[in-house]
């Protein structure tokens, strides 16, 4: 069977939205767009088999104009366990500022790569071994049941937690896509995703420098040059 690397579309938003630049160690200031590693694991949050397949991101296009927000809060800088007792909020409060994005939405391309049986390490059928039957039609028929219904395995979200994402499946053949904004930016250096394969315990930053022309960012493949490791 060929092995293609079917591609599929979201469009994603929300009120607030923060992809923290990791140069700040402090205070939270987030990129002027969402990530590839932020729109990854919103793809992972609807479909993701360890060791079967993967999701490479391709294309992000940013439809609503770029707005920022700032929040300060109370914060507790200390963590509660047995050895440490109890914590005294007034001891321990720390005010912290947030640089945010506000009123976002994107459409995110990404393609199911599909790992070939032969191709996966061995662990990989420690708990499950793969029937004859495997493909990578299985995977795609599951996110788009999944996705079409709205099933997500957890919440997705913007960069942070609290900074929940609503989605929805885009159909390119039949929708009205909403045209990205009229804007072309140079972004900077921009964190890629973390380099998880090349050392699982203790993954390594990637980066690179996307170029963002009417609104739209052609995210590299990870083993591009454009990608600084």
């Amino acid at each position: 069977m060929e092995y293609t690397d079917k591609e599929y579309c979201l469009e994603v938003w929300g009120d607030m939205a923060c992809f923290t630049r990791p140069e700040f160690k402090v205070e939270r200031v987030s990129y002027d767009v969402i990530t590839p590693s932020a729109a990854r694991a919103i793809f992972e949050a609807i479909l993701f088999k360890r060791y079967a397949m993967r999701w490479q991101v391709t294309k992000i296009e940013v439809l609503n104009h770029i707005k920022w927000t700032s929040v300060r809060r109370n914060e507790v800088g200390a963590t509660a366990s047995k050895k440490s007792g109890q914590i005294y909020i007034e001891d321990k409060r720390q005010q912290k500022n947030t640089l945010a994005l506000r009123d976002v939405r994107y459409r995110i391309w990404a393609r199911l790569v599909y790992i070939p049986v032969k191709d996966r390490p061995k662990e990989a059928f420690a708990k499950h071994q793969p029937g004859d039957d495997e493909n990578p039609m299985k995977y795609y028929q599951m996110f788009e049941r999944r996705a079409s219904q709205g099933q997500c395995f957890t919440q997705p979200y913007l960069g942070t937690r609290e900074c929940a994402a609503m989605w929805r499946l885009v159909d390119p053949e039949h929708d009205v896509l909403t045209p990205a904004i009229d804007e072309s930016k140079d972004m900077g250096v921009m964190l890629y995703d973390m380099d998880f394969e090349a050392n699982p315990k203790s993954p390594e930053a990637m980066f690179y420098r996307p170029q963002m022309h009417n609104g739209v960012i052609i995210v590299p493949p990870k083993d591009s040059k454009e990608v600084l490791k």
